[in-house]
This record gives structure tokens, sequence and C-alpha cells, in this order.
């Protein structure tokens, strides 16, 4: 076995509004002069440290995590996964 950092980064659709992003592009970004800034999304990181056989194999459990135990909502958020070889 060898251990794998795997990040899972859980983002709203991009149909979905985002009033988190929308407050800080607004108060935050807007009002402190950055107007070049057109939007902020925000959203979830997670850092797992996995034990596996495989990169891939790491990456599939990761994904099992994220769907059977529901750590994201599938009808709001898109995720994507990255393991670090």
């Amino acid at each position: 076995m060898k251990t794998y950092k795997v990040e899972v980064v859980i983002e709203n659709k991009p149909a979905a509004r985002d009033p988190e992003g929308e407050t800080i592009h607004r108060d935050l970004i807007l009002k402190g002069g950055y107007v070049n800034v057109r939007s902020v999304r925000t959203g979830k990181y997670l850092r797992m440290i996995i034990d596996a056989a495989s990169p891939e194999e790491a990456e599939k459990i990761a994904f099992e995590i994220c769907d059977r135990l529901r750590i994201y909502n599938p009808v709001a958020h898109v995720y994507r996964i990255r393991v670090e070889t």
C-alpha cells in the first residue's frame, strides 16, 4: 500500500445560484476596488490521505466516499477529484 493525497473540490452547478459567492463579489471584491473581477463562485475543498494500491484505487475510494456518504448534494453540486502521485 502507498499513501496518496486526494483533493475533492465541490462546487455549485453552473446554473445554480451562489449567494455566498455573490456576496463576496459584491461586498468585498467590488467594494475593494477590484472592478475587473466579473464573478465569484464558492465551493468546498476536501483533502484526504488515502492508503491504496494505486492512484486509480485511491480515486475510486474517494468517488465512493462522495457518492455513498453523500458528501455533496447531486441535485445542486458537481465535484471533481484529483490524486497527487
